[in-house]
């Protein structure tokens, strides 16, 4: 993300919207959770100008118009999924050699290009 506090027109940007207000959530949650609103954040394309914390509407790499508040502009990817567990590393390569014995001890061929 950059510094800039004001977009214009056609950037892309990030706006919030609150989906469920506290009172809303469903009363099986941690409390630290159920006291907070549900959020989601969107990335798209400004439809005008505007400064963080105004209402924007974007347009979504899908096509969907999102209105929300203006909450990051030129905002980055940051996800991940965290470290892989070294027990399920190979798996994935172990079950395809089990795979390809299976297939080679029963005779018949795998199915699709370049085996299982």
């Amino acid at each position: 993300m950059t510094d800039a506090i004001q977009c214009k027109a056609g950037d892309w940007v990030e706006v919030q919207r609150v989906l469920l207000e506290p009172a809303d959530r469903s009363k099986n949650l941690p409390p630290e959770t159920a006291e907070k609103p549900l959020r989601m954040w969107i990335k798209g394309f400004a439809q005008a100008a505007g400064a963080l914390g105004d209402p924007m509407t974007i347009e979504t790499m899908t096509g969907r118009l999102v209105e929300g508040s203006l909450s990051a502009i030129n905002p980055g990817y940051f996800h991940t999924f965290g470290n892989p567990i070294p027990e399920l590393v190979h798996v994935g390569v172990d079950l395809r050699a089990r795979l390809a014995d299976y297939h080679a001890a029963q005779g018949d061929a795998p199915a699709g290009k370049g085996g299982a």
